[in-house]
C-alpha cells in the first residue's frame, strides 16, 4: 500500500443513501443486465482519484485533488453546489450518484506509467472503485486508460494534452475533457503570425514522451504551414531539472524563436535557464528573440515568475473567464481553499460531474450505460462555452484560450491574460486523422 499511497477518504457532508426502484434503460433491464466490475451494492459508491502527488507535475496533482474533493462535496449536497447550479443538465440533485453517497480513494501516479497503473489497479481490485480519473501526464493517461478498458471501468482523463489519448490510443471506456496538442497548434498559429511574422526560424526543446512528441508535431505543422522554418528539435528527459546544456546550442543555431514543449516543473526550469542565458535580450535575423510555451497553466506561470511576461501559450481554461459556470467554480474553489483554481483543477472537477451526470441519465453505473450517455452529449454551463463529447473518439470540443504572461500582474494569481478565445469551430478536426480504434465498451466481470 505504501508504494501507491492509497488512502480511503469520506466526505464532509453525507448525502442520501441508495433509493429503490431506479429505472434502467431497456438494455439494462433485469432480464438482460449482467454483472459489471465493482457494481455498488451498498449505500455508497467509490471513485478513484489517481494524481501525481510527487514528481515534476506534483503541483498540478495537488490542485487536481483539491478539485476532486470539492466535486465530491458538491455531489453529496455540501457547500454551495458550484457548477451543479450552472450545468445545463439538471440530472444531479446533490444526493450523491443514483442516491449513493460518493466516497473516494487516492493514489500517487509519481508521473510514471507503471506506478500509475499499479495505483489504479489497486483502487479497482482492492477498493472497489467504479471509475478512475486523474493524472497530469499523457503517458500516464494512455497507460491507465488501457488498464481501465481491460478491467471494465470508466476512465475520465484528467490533465492529458497529447493527441494520442483520444487518437491512436483511444479506448471506448475512456473520455477526455481537456483539449489536445492539435487544438493548441490551431489556436496559436494565427496569433503567432500576427505578432511575430511569418519568416521565423524555430528551435524546439521537447519532453521525451508522447505528449512532447505530439505537441511538437502540432506546433511545427501549424507554424511551418504559415512560413516558419524548424531548424532543430531536441528531446529532453522528463527527469531533467537543469536545461543549461540544452539552451546553449540554441544560440548557435540561427533560430530566433525557442519553443518549449515542456510542462510543469520542466517548463519552469527550462524557461528560467533560457532567460538566464539572455535569449530574450537577443536579436537574431533582424528579429527580437522570442520564446513560446504551447501549453500554459497558472501554476507554471507562478513557478516561472517574472520570466513569463509577454510569452504566448494556450490553455484549456482560466479562472478569469466570466461565464456563469466558471464564476461559480472559482467562487466555490476560492472559498474552500483561499486561491483560484488552475486549469488542471477545472478539468478534473468537470470530469467528475460529467461522470456522475452520465450515471444519473443512464440510470446505472454499468460502464456501457455510461459510455452511451456520454457519447455525442452536448452540454453548457461548465466553462468554455457549448461543448460536445464527440462519440467517435470521446474527445470534448469547446473553445480554446490563447494566453500571454502579463506585463503588470496585480497578484501572484493574476499572471496570465487571455488574448484570444478561439472558437470551437477553428480547432475541430476529423476523428480519423490520428488513427486508432475506439473498440467496444467493456463492462468487465
Amino acid at each position: 500500500m505504501s508504494k501507491t499511497n492509497l488512502t480511503r477518504r469520506g466526505v464532509l457532508k453525507s448525502g442520501a443513501v441508495a433509493g429503490a426502484g431506479v429505472a434502467l434503460p431497456t438494455i439494462f433491464t433485469a432480464s438482460s443486465a449482467a454483472a459489471y466490475t465493482n457494481e455498488p451494492t451498498g449505500g455508497s459508491v467509490t471513485l478513484g482519484f489517481n494524481v501525481p502527488q510527487t514528481g515534476p507535475y506534483a503541483d498540478e496533482g495537488a490542485d487536481e485533488l483539491r478539485a476532486y474533493e470539492l466535486a465530491v462535496e458538491h455531489l453529496n449536497g455540501g457547500g454551495d453546489g458550484g457548477m451543479l447550479n450552472t450545468f445545463s443538465s439538471k440530472a444531479l440533485q446533490g444526493n450523491g450518484i443514483l442516491g449513493k453517497k460518493v466516497e473516494f480513494v487516492t493514489g500517487d501516479t509519481q508521473t510514471k506509467s507503471d506506478a500509475a497503473r499499479a495505483s489504479a489497479k489497486s483502487m479497482i481490485e482492492k477498493d472497489g472503485a467504479v471509475m478512475i480519473t486523474g493524472g497530469s501526464s499523457s503517458g500516464v493517461a494512455v497507460a491507465v486508460q488501457a488498464l481501465c478498458q481491460e478491467a471494465g471501468v470508466i476512465f475520465m482523463a484528467g490533465l492529458t494534452h497529447s493527441n494520442d489519448t483520444t487518437g491512436k490510443d483511444k479506448r471506448s471506456n475512456g473520455f477526455r475533457h481537456f483539449f489536445n496538442s492539435y487544438m493548441s497548434g490551431a489556436a496559436l498559429a494565427p496569433i503567432l503570425a500576427n505578432n511575430y511574422g511569418k519568416d521565423r526560424k524555430a528551435y524546439h526543446l521537447t519532453a521525451d514522451y508522447n505528449w512532447g512528441y505530439t505537441t511538437e508535431e502540432a506546433v511545427r505543422t501549424s507554424t511551418e504551414a504559415m512560413g516558419w522554418e524548424t531548424v532543430a528539435a531536441v528531446k529532453t528527459p522528463l527527469t531533467q531539472t537543469d536545461f543549461s546544456s540544452y539552451i546553449a546550442p540554441v544560440l548557435q543555431s540561427g533560430a530566433d524563436v525557442l519553443v518549449l514543449n515542456h510542462y510543469g516543473g520542466n517548463m519552469v526550469n527550462s524557461l528560467t535557464n533560457a532567460v538566464q542565458f539572455g535569449l530574450r535580450e537577443k536579436q537574431i535575423n533582424g528579429h527580437n528573440f522570442e520564446i513560446i510555451v504551447p501549453l500554459f497553466s497558472r501554476l507554471m506561470a507562478r513557478g516561472a515568475g517574472e520570466n513569463i511576461k509577454g510569452i504566448f501559450g494556450s490553455a484549456n481554461w482560466h479562472w478569469s473567464l466570466q461565464d456563469e459556470g466558471s464564476k461559480a467554480f472559482v467562487k466555490s474553489f476560492g472559498t474552500k481553499y483561499g486561491f483560484p483554481p488552475s486549469q488542471a483543477a477545472h478539468t478534473c472537477y468537470v470530469q467528475t460531474l460529467l461522470y456522475a451526470d452520465a450515471c444519473e441519465r443512464a440510470g446505472t453505473f454499468n460502464p456501457c450505460g455510461v459510455v452511451e450517455a456520454l457519447e455525442d452529449f452536448e452540454f453548457d454551463g461548465l466553462g468554455n462555452g457549448k461543448t460536445l463529447y464527440r462519440g467517435s473518439d470521446h474527445q470534448c470540443f469547446k473553445d480554446v484560450l490563447v494566453v500571454k504572461g502579463k506585463e503588470n500582474p496585480t497578484s501572484e494569481f493574476d499572471l496570465l491574460e487571455i488574448v484570444e478565445v478561439t472558437p470551437r469551430g477553428q480547432v475541430e478536426y476529423d476523428a480519423s486523422i490520428f488513427g486508432g480504434e475506439l473498440g467496444s465498451c467493456n463492462a468487465g466481470a
